[in-house]
């Protein structure tokens, strides 16, 4: 029944989905972890974190990383967890792609409409609303900490995400040595220090 829901939820996830993954992280988050509960908001972060490090799409890879993990996290054997990967993943571009196949055929007839000038200009604010959703909703206690707990973790998650918002923005520096000096200094502040 779980996989049955997972496909569900996920081609929901993957038609109504524009963006591209960063986009998508904000429904998947409100699917499993605010409607279902099937993951905490500190799994979720693991999870998304994991899925931006690996080679793919953030968004596929997010499905599939979800998918794994819920099925497990409900009783699953692992074997049933792989089935869970592979259901959420499909679905996730199943209607997307399907909807890319018919809307390329549309936008070669009708390329040169106003009307369509006009829905990719309104798409545009809406993509750029939903990676600043997504990116609102990871700055959480799990992700930066709490004053109350520890005030070294605070210091250092803000700190590190000023270097690497700064470093990325205005010097234009690679996403890979951002996320490979951000986990040395990770590694150092918290295991060396």
């Amino acid at each position: 029944m779980i996989i049955l829901r997972l496909f569900l939820i996920f081609c929901k996830i993957g038609i109504f989905t524009f963006g591209g993954g960063y986009s998508m992280v904000a429904l998947i988050q409100n699917e499993v972890v605010e409607k279902y509960h099937w993951l905490t908001a500190e799994e979720f972060t693991d999870l998304l974190a994991v899925s931006q490090m690996t080679p793919g799409p953030v968004g596929i890879n997010t499905a599939t990383y979800t998918g794994y993990t819920v099925v497990l996290n409900n009783g699953g054997e692992p074997w049933m967890g792989v089935m869970g990967s592979l259901v959420a993943s499909f679905a996730v571009i199943l209607l997307p792609f399907i909807a890319m196949l018919l809307l390329c055929r549309f936008l070669a007839k009708h390329r040169d409409n106003p009307i369509i000038d006009i829905i990719f200009r309104v798409l545009r604010l809406t993509v750029v609303g939903l990676i600043a959703a997504a990116a609102i909703s990871l700055a959480s206690v799990e992700n930066f900490g709490s004053w109350n707990i520890s005030h070294k973790q605070v210091i250092i998650s803000v700190a590190l995400f000023v270097a690497v918002f700064v470093a990325s923005f205005k010097f234009k520096k690679s996403p890979i040595m951002l996320l490979l000096a951000s986990g040395a200094v990770g590694f150092l502040a918290y295991y060396v220090f």
